[in-house]
């Protein structure tokens, strides 16, 4: 063994097997069927990237990941396999991590404001068509040009009503913006409120910073996405904010060279979500991002039940791959286990097509990349066990590491600065009180005058309600709406 930074995966009938650490940022997959041991193996991945100082993310879809906090306990089968594997330095303990949750429940608030999530990741949360992703660029675009903050989703819906407002104003110069179209992207709004992705926008964003931390021994941080509640309620809201996160890192991060370990190692769990009804523009932007922010030093490693589940430009692009066992029940069953053989380089003492359907708990057929970037041939492994516990932990355990947390107070609390719903609102009186003042003294009233009057004052008070009153008064009315339409939404206030 050469003296390059790197880890032990596990081991194998020719010893055991490692992941350069130089080569970590050319991205990786785990795979396999329910209950073969991915949730482990990402474990001991997210483990020896902390030991090497490499701050990592991970979504924790199942909450057994918070396990990495804690201690691991002795077991008799543990000792088995670290004999059989060859490990000599296995030592249990917790790792350093910090949890986040949208709803701030189980973590710290994750929150992120509408500027910064987009007109495309938004349009592929609300599921827009065509038509209404193109209004909702505009109007991304016509706040950039009125000087107009859009940080949550009141100052979202406040600009939509304010471009029905002025739709013929605007027409000449951002094209035809149709009540139809606005009102579809309202009623997601709400659908999406309902779900509780209201609770993602606003402010203190998250910042980059607290993502890529060490602590005092120089282990790098876990950040552990708490997703249970959000895949169950809000899947879309998942994966725009992964893919927002991926962005936000690729846009922020400089270039770095090579170097001997990854600056951040991003774990993608339940990668299928991430591709499934995505639009062409959306999947073209993602294989981008994965394809160049190798280059900012950040890796990103899928994990799902089926490598068919990551389009093949993607797959390409994965220098490490762990595969746990796949079933093969029907012909589509074995002919997706033949499309994942081929992924392999071959290794004429593994029969991978065989060995994929035969493999135990536990054990993979596992390729990485040599000191040229070249990947080696496949070896069945037998993974390594985790330093720190299997499972996950108490709502008190939980609660106790969040108390002791270096961010605590950071993001409970959210801010309410001026932006586009204050900055419409405030637009609006001043329309009134404008109109209240230039209205020609009151005379003598006649029944046609009475009319006219009464017309007059008809057109004041639209000017209020329909830029005004659909962003305020409706405050309320969406409240009451949460009541009768929890049930459907499957939400709640």
């Amino acid at each position: 063994m050469d003296k390059s930074v790197q880890f032990s995966i596990g081991g194998s009938s020719a010893g055991q097997v490692s992941q350069l650490g130089r080569m970590s940022n050319r991205h990786g997959m785990i795979a396999g069927a329910t209950g073969t041991g991915k949730t482990v193996t990402l474990q001991v991945l997210a483990e020896n990237f902390s030991r090497l100082g490499v701050p990592v993310f991970a979504a924790d879809v199942k909450g057994d990941l918070s396990g990495l906090a804690a201690t691991g306990k002795p077991h008799p089968k543990i000792d088995e396999r670290l004999a059989k594997i060859g490990i000599t330095d296995y030592q249990q303990r917790g790792y350093p991590v910090v949890f986040w949750d949208v709803y701030g429940e189980h973590g710290h608030r994750v929150r992120t404001t509408v500027s910064e999530m987009g007109p495309l990741l938004l349009a592929s949360l609300l599921e827009l068509n065509d038509t209404q992703e193109g209004v909702l660029y505009a109007a991304f675009r016509i706040a950039d040009d009125q000087g107009l903050l859009m940080l949550d989703l009141k100052d979202l819906r406040s600009m939509l009503n304010w471009m029905g407002d002025h739709a013929g104003e605007l027409r000449s110069e951002y094209g035809n913006l149709s009540t139809a179209s606005l009102g579809a992207i309202q009623r997601r709004l709400l659908v999406l409120e309902e779900q509780g992705g209201d609770r993602f926008f606003g402010e203190p964003a998250l910042e980059l910073r607290d993502l890529m931390q060490r602590d005092f021994s120089g282990n790098g941080v876990i950040s552990l996405f708490d997703a249970t509640k959000l895949l169950q309620q809000a899947p879309r809201v998942y994966t725009a904010f992964l893919l927002w996160l991926l962005a936000e890192l690729y846009e922020q991060l400089p270039e770095r060279g090579d170097t001997d370990r990854p600056e951040l190692v991003f774990f993608f769990d339940e990668a299928h979500l991430l591709f499934e009804q995505a639009s062409k523009a959306l999947r073209d932007r993602i294989e981008q991002v994965v394809r160049l922010i190798r280059s900012k030093g950040v890796g990103v490693y899928f994990i799902s039940q089926n490598p068919t589940d990551v389009p093949e430009d993607i797959l390409g692009q994965l220098g490490m791959k762990v595969q746990h066992a796949l079933r093969a029940f029907t012909p589509k069953d074995r002919k997706a286990v033949s499309a994942v053989a081929a992924n392999f380089r071959p290794n004429p003492a593994v029969d991978v097509e065989s060995e994929l359907t035969e493999l135990g708990t536990g054990e993979a057929l596992v390729s990485t990349l040599g000191e040229k970037g070249e990947p080696l041939p496949v070896q069945r492994v037998l993974i390594a066990p985790p330093e720190s516990r299997i499972g996950p932990l108490s709502d008190e355990e939980r609660r106790e590491r969040i108390a002791r947390s270096p961010l605590q107070g950071r993001y409970d609390q959210s801010i309410d600065r001026e932006s586009a719903y204050e900055v419409l609102k405030q637009r609006a009186e001043q329309q009134v009180r404008e109109a209240e003042r230039d209205r020609p003294p009151a005379r003598e009233k006649t029944p046609a005058r009475s009319s006219a009057a009464g017309r007059s004052r008809q057109s004041v008070s639209e000017a209020f309600i329909k830029s005004a009153a659909r962003s305020v008064g409706s405050q309320l009315g969406r409240q009451i709406m949460r009541g009768l339409l929890g049930s459907i939404f499957g939400g709640r206030r």
